[in-house]
């Protein structure tokens, strides 16, 4: 089996595109292709949802990395390595403590850190923090020894501008005027603050008079208990944002050929390039199959009615392949000359097991101009 799309000397595909394409069924088709190659495989998704882990046969309330079984899909002529396929779904908290567990400088700072109440009802839900999560997991599996290819499946390319940009949003935080101030204490703070800053401060002390809550107290606590940490998370912003730029990294956007779907994602691939990323493929899923002969319906031996009805049917078949055509040129025009241009057809059914993702990621195939 051979796929268009070379993995040869590549340890990371990122899948993208709108809701309602077929992202997910793609990313586990071409996870599993890598496991059926002999690639050791994981297969990672930022979506709450639970559709890749129930296309790929398993257990869609755990966030725990999670091996699938390949009998029956595996050849076994003559591998480089003995292929196997995990897959999981990104658990943002978890993947914070891990890393205040990581980088804090002792145990009494940690404990300070995962029981701080800012800490405990904002790490998964400040905003970019769940992005930058998903980027700290993938370089996490990108480090470790056990896979040499790894598949993210993405937000919705609503998002995923944002998703991507996450380590630099990062760096800039942890770079800013705000985390300096915030990390002072007493007087210093006050010295330190302009009128806008003191107008904040003024507000959140006020809020703490009427409420008790202590806001402002806890947010500078949780501010100060990183002291010493943020050399580390930055570090980390740094090498997520190299991987994505990486030779070893695949970005693959993911559409279907109706006119408003191409459009997106012609503006998407836009937007990539405008922020430096280079979309090596598109994949177009549900490509419709190639339309018979009229011929054969008239030589066929069938009543008559049946042939006028099956003549009418073709012919609004034929409306749709060729509407389907322009919809795939107007993607090629919008594309740099270097992406590549796949095509998964529709499979005349939802894909639902293993057998079935392995079908589509046999049936790959460049679309030519």
């Amino acid at each position: 089996m051979k796929t268009p799309l070379d993995l040869k000397d590549r340890r990371l595909i990122i899948c993208l595109g709108p809701g309602g394409v077929g992202k997910t069924t793609i990313s586990a088709a071409l996870a599993l292709y890598g496991a059926m190659e002999g690639r050791s495989v994981d297969v990672m998704t930022v979506d709450p949802a639970p559709r890749l882990l129930d296309a790929l046969g398993l257990d869609a309330s755990s966030a725990e990395p999670q091996r699938v079984p390949l009998d029956g899909l595996l050849d076994g002529g003559g591998r480089r390595a003995r292929p196997r396929l995990r897959a999981l779904k990104l658990d943002p908290k978890a993947t914070f403590d891990a890393l205040v567990n990581r980088y804090a400088p002792s145990a009494a700072a940690r404990d300070a850190i995962l029981e701080n109440r800012i800490y405990r009802n904002l790490s998964d839900a400040l905003s970019g923090v769940g992005d930058y999560m998903a980027m700290e997991k993938l370089l996490e599996l990108h480090l470790a020894p056990d896979a040499d290819l790894i598949v993210l499946d993405t937000p919705p390319a609503s998002e995923a501008i944002d998703f991507l940009d996450a380590p630099r949003r990062l760096l800039d935080l942890l770079n800013s005027r705000a985390i300096t101030l915030l990390g002072r204490s007493g007087g210093s703070l006050l010295r330190g603050l302009k009128m806008v800053d003191f107008a904040a401060r003024t507000v959140l002390s006020a809020f703490d008079k009427v409420t008790g809550l202590h806001l402002l107290s806890d947010v500078q606590g949780f501010v100060e208990s990183f002291e010493g940490m943020y050399a580390g998370f930055a570090e980390r912003a740094q090498k997520a944002g190299e991987l994505l730029r990486s030779r070893e990294t695949i970005i693959v956007i993911v559409t279907t050929a109706e006119a408003a779907r191409i459009t997106q994602a012609r503006e998407f691939a836009v937007a990539l390039d405008a922020a430096g990323l280079q979309v090596d493929a598109v994949i177009v899923n549900r490509i419709m199959p190639d339309i018979p002969d009229s011929a054969e319906i008239a030589c066929a031996k069938i009543p008559a009615a049946l042939k006028r009805k099956l003549a009418r049917n073709l012919k609004d078949f034929q409306a749709l392949k060729q509407r389907e055509m322009h919809a795939l040129k107007d993607l090629r025009s919008g594309l740099s000359s270097k992406s590549l241009i796949l095509g998964a057809p529709d499979l005349g059914r939802e894909p639902r097991t293993l057998t079935d993702l392995a079908e589509l990621a046999r049936s790959l195939e460049v679309i030519r101009d």
